[in-house]
């Protein structure tokens, strides 16, 4: 099955960035937001980022406005599915908001389209048995920033076919990343293994054994890491990081993935990282 057209669910750092990645390969997207002024700050962004990709002549002019000519922005989600092959969804790491886009997505969609999230931990397969065609549902884990990344997990769930997981595999070079193959349990192996460092680190922090900035150096200059796992942390937001330990220290019943109590402490007090302009650093 040949991906012609995409319907990307949510607008905000994954969301326009898979919809930049889309439209800049020939794919045209109906994107979704929840509201107007939401949907212009996507395509704000995204014409920020091709902008940046001009300056540094890995796109010419045209491209970016042929990108930009791809992409249309709806608020409604069962217009925005009715005649796309493939809906790629990126709302927030909520099992029971995913259920409810879905729930919405699949009575819209054609038989035939394919539903993949972008989930960066909870299981594909309890989200699939939401809807009506788990054979035609899939993990589809890009990473940050997507225009970027070359990554993207494909995790397939219980019932995922082989037919949709060879389809989004072939999608995903078409796109110019690397898909890797990666079973279905809480993290895939992406989170499963850096959201415990990042974890760690910030028990450091909880228990004094370093300040954030000479954590994150020690990283830095003694393993090689290019960015520390508290800037790390503050990058993707201290809320989804917390997030995705619950979904492990659930998911395996294991101590060892226990959230550090200073990270559930800093999420209650509104610190997230660079979206709120302060975590375990200050932003502007």
């Amino acid at each position: 099955m040949d991906i012609k057209k995409v319907a990307v669910i949510g607008g905000g750092t994954m969301g326009n960035g898979i919809t930049h990645v889309f439209a800049m390969n020939g794919i045209p997207v109906n994107l979704v937001e929840m509201s107007e002024e939401l949907a212009e700050k996507a395509l704000s962004t995204i014409e920020k980022n091709l902008d940046r990709m001009v300056k540094k002549e890995k796109i010419d002019a045209t491209e970016k406005v042929e990108t930009l000519e791809s992409i249309t922005t709806f608020t409604s989600v069962e217009d925005a599915v009715k005649d796309v092959d493939l809906v790629v969804e990126a709302v927030p790491e909520n099992f029971e908001l995913k259920k409810k886009v879905f729930s919405k997505v699949d009575e819209a969609a054609p038989e035939r389209t394919i539903l993949a999230t972008n989930t960066s931990s909870i299981s594909i397969t309890k989200i699939a048995a939401a809807t009506s065609r788990p054979e035609q549902f899939i993990g589809m884990h890009f990473f940050n920033p997507v225009p970027v990344m070359k990554l993207v997990e494909i995790v397939k769930g219980f019932e995922t076919s082989e037919e949709t997981y060879e389809t989004i595999e072939e999608t995903a070079r078409l796109l110019d990343k690397t898909p890797i193959p990666v079973e279905d349990y809480p993290g895939f192996v992406s989170n499963r293994v850096l959201m415990p460092m990042i974890n760690e680190a910030i028990y450091c922090v909880h228990e004094g054994v370093a300040e954030p900035e000479d954590v994150d150096s020690v990283m830095k200059l003694g393993m090689a890491h290019p960015m520390g796992p508290l800037r790390l942390a503050d990058f993707i937001g201290l809320d989804v990081c917390l997030d995705i330990m619950n979904v492990l220290y659930e998911g395996f019943k294991d101590p060892k993935y226990r959230p550090c109590p200073l990270l559930v402490k800093m999420v209650d007090a509104g610190k997230l990282g660079d979206k709120t302009g302060e975590g375990f650093f200050e932003y502007d």
